[in-house]
């Protein structure tokens, strides 16, 4: 097979599909990588990297597309990239298509088969694909959301952890899975008073076990949300149903009652959010303010941190994306549910249940169409 891997033009995305590791990997099971002059510049890994495992340099990111049978990205095509797309091409990335509906009319029209990293899905209802991102960005939200409640950025000009004599920072985190988790380790290692709330009592409990009196577990509900958030420094968005959009959980009225300064960061804003307010920005441009409350909504966090993304996300996609290239995207996904359930368009067709609901689409089965 063919492998692609374009340079990302995101804004401010330094992120790459596939580190010189990975593409050794394709060669050594005898397939053919071409990788776009400079994609992993961003990344810190020079052209001569990848040409040294047996890469195929090419210059234009149009060339990428036309020749290559499966493409390797980290972020979903842009408007600019949809007329590069190939008929019965394979796209292996993040998509997020709840929240990009005229991304999706492009892969039908063109029946594109869409593998979305967000939606493998194995047994125990883990996102290995995400995880690793996901690990990423609720690190960086309490790092971004400290940066932000300094007084030149907005903020009440609150140190996170206080000093002797003067209270903590009071952080809300909305949601406990791997983003919400990794948010509290970094809030309670710079000292901030921490709360997590969560509709799932088991999560709760397991972080109340690894955590112990450091945070407060609360069961998440409309007035609990409330009462926290109105007295919150930082508010975190950590909450995702795979495929779907993320539900406002934190309504405008709450903005409107937290104290000017405060500061709200959306983990879940590629989802469609879960703060009301909420809508993508960029690293160039990355907060706004609503009701005096700054706003960090960045869609694409991980990409600030691109070396340590990258390298984390290619040690997940790769054993994936070498079984897709190696027998086929309709022989690996046979007795493979993790893999069906990444699929989300094929043969111009919505095959993905949760995702076709979100988008209003009509809904077909994978395997119907591979018999």
């Amino acid at each position: 097979m063919k492998i692609g891997v374009p340079t990302e033009i995101k804004s401010n995305e330094y992120r790459v599909g596939l580190i010189p590791a990975g593409v050794s990997e394709y060669i050594r099971n005898g397939h053919q990588v071409f990788v776009q002059s400079g994609a992993g510049q961003g990344s810190a890994i020079p052209d001569e990297e990848y040409e040294a495992v047996g890469a195929t340099i090419l210059d234009d990111a149009d060339d990428v597309w036309a020749t290559a049978d499966m493409i390797i990205k980290v972020k979903e095509p842009l408007q600019p990239e949809y007329d590069r797309m190939q008929h019965g091409q394979i796209v292996y990335t993040y998509f997020h298509l709840a929240a990009v509906p005229e991304l999706a009319e492009v892969l039908l029209e063109r029946e594109v088969a869409a593998l979305a990293y967000e939606t493998i899905q194995l047994e125990d209802g883990r996102l290995p694909l995400l995880e690793p991102m996901s690990e990423v960005a609720g690190r960086m939200s309490v790092q971004v959301g400290s940066h932000c409640l300094q007084r030149e950025e907005g903020g009440k000009g609150i140190l996170l952890g206080g000093v002797p004599g003067v209270r903590r920072a009071k952080v809300v985190i909305i949601g406990g899975g791997v983003v919400g988790t990794n948010a509290a380790k970094i809030a309670v290692g710079m000292g901030a008073q921490v709360t997590i709330l969560d509709i799932d009592l088991y999560r709760l409990r397991y972080l109340d076990d690894i955590f112990g009196n450091s945070i407060e577990t609360l069961h998440s509900n409309r007035e609990m949300i409330a009462t926290k958030v109105r007295d919150a420094d930082l508010v975190v968005g950590a909450v995702l149903i795979p495929g779907a959009k993320a539900p406002h959980l934190v309504t405008r009225e709450h903005i409107a009652e937290m104290p000017e300064g405060s500061v709200v960061v959306d983990v879940s804003v590629d989802q469609g959010g879960c703060i009301a307010t909420c809508h993508p920005t960029t690293h160039e441009d990355p907060t706004y303010l609503v009701d005096d409350v700054v706003h960090y909504c960045v869609a694409n966090m991980p990409g600030a941190v691109a070396r340590t993304s990258t390298y984390a996300l290619n040690n997940t996609t790769l054993p994936y994306g070498l079984a897709v290239a190696n027998q086929g995207l309709e022989e690996a996904v046979i007795g493979d549910k993790p893999l069906q359930l990444g699929v989300n368009t094929y043969g111009g067709e919505c095959v993905h249940q949760v995702v076709a609901e979100s988008l209003d689409l009509e809904f077909t089965p994978l395997m119907t169409l591979l018999k």
